[in-house]
């Protein structure tokens, strides 16, 4: 199809879709309104729809050196593709018989159109896009999530737009329920900076433990709650931070406990502060740098991990894979035989 075609298509289905009133919240946004996007290219009966999916951060809004988790199961992805109910009978006779037109106004082949017109109109299987069920049911469509576009999974969702009534779950893989809403949050959510605490402060010395810690005001429970409006579909992810692991960034280190596994206390805080006093103690969090860093430093890397849970509409609840953050301090470590602290 010529440049200018597709761009005259685009706008006048941008047009269309405004005056079915499809201005609503699309996946990838946090609340407010957006607007539904459509490819003019492409099957016409299978336009690239955005998902009506919002999100809700609960409480403050995460700083913005926070971050996505990783999830720490390598064989765990959040949906690429799914389908939702998405138009009325109505409104879905609407644009389907507006993309026909445009189709025909700009010489497409009449041919092109057979299958699509026997489906929807002529009653194999559809009468008139069930227009005589409008308010009775909804059209469900193939959406992708915005984030994996481009990931080859978001092509597998390939099933023609199908009648639902009101009420009825479609017996159909990747129909979008709450434990896909629960998954998609889950993407969503963003968690702070590992700012941990170590002592001493400035340079650490070889052969003398560097204690380090996380208070528990420093973090907090986040949670996301994806919805689907209109339908009773929700699902409300919360991530816990359960375990601190650090790495020295060298071999030449020995870390507390040796895992570096720093598990959280039962006053929400990781590790002990360092006072007065504690220099040549164990840390229950921390390391020792048995070699100087010289004139450059180690990387020290703190990874939290979170774990994550899920409830959502129905009674519905599970698990999912935790995930982790992780940042990095740089640390110089000097080479000083006596020291007092």
């Amino acid at each position: 199809m010529p440049a200018v075609t597709r761009c005259r298509t685009a706008a006048v289905l941008a047009v269309l879709l405004s005056l079915l009133g499809t201005q609503t919240a699309v996946a990838g946004g946090r609340g407010g309104a957006g607007s539904r996007e459509v490819e003019a290219e492409g099957d016409s009966s299978g336009p690239a729809l955005e998902s009506r999916v919002s999100f809700k951060v609960q409480g403050d809004s995460p700083p913005e050196s926070s971050g996505p988790l990783t999830p720490t199961s390598v064989n765990w992805e959040p949906p690429a593709c799914w389908y939702e109910p998405y138009w009325k009978a109505k409104d879905f006779k609407k644009f389907m018989e507006a993309q026909w037109s445009i189709h025909e106004s700009v010489g497409g082949p009449a041919e092109e159109l057979k299958d699509d017109k026997a489906r929807y109109k002529q009653g194999e299987p559809y009468e008139d896009f069930n227009a005589d069920k409008n308010g009775e049911g909804m059209w469900w469509v193939a959406v992708k999530n915005p984030k994996m576009k481009d990931d080859p999974a978001a092509g597998a969702c390939t099933r023609e737009p199908f009648w639902m009534n009101n009420g009825e779950n479609p017996d159909v893989p990747q129909a979008i329920d709450t434990e896909t809403l629960a998954a998609l949050a889950h993407q969503q959510t963003k968690v702070p900076d590992t700012e941990i605490a170590s002592a001493p402060e400035g340079k650490s010395t070889v052969n003398l433990p560097t204690w380090v810690w996380l208070e528990e005001a420093t973090f907090k429970t986040v949670s996301v709650t994806a919805s689907l409006p209109g339908t009773g579909l929700w699902a409300t992810t919360t991530a816990q931070p359960v375990s601190l692991h650090i790495d020295p960034g060298t071999d030449d280190a020995e870390t507390y406990p040796p895992s570096g596994d720093c598990a959280i206390n039962d006053d929400g805080s990781i590790g002990e502060p360092y006072a007065k006093g504690k220099a040549e103690k164990t840390p229950p969090c921390g390391v020792t740098y048995l070699k100087s860093s010289g004139d450059e430093s180690y990387a020290l890397n703190a990874t939290l991990t979170w774990e994550i849970s899920w409830e959502g509409a129905g009674g519905t609840a599970g698990d999912l894979p935790n995930g982790t953050f992780a940042t990095t301090t740089e640390v110089p470590v000097q080479e000083i035989q006596s020291i007092n602290r």
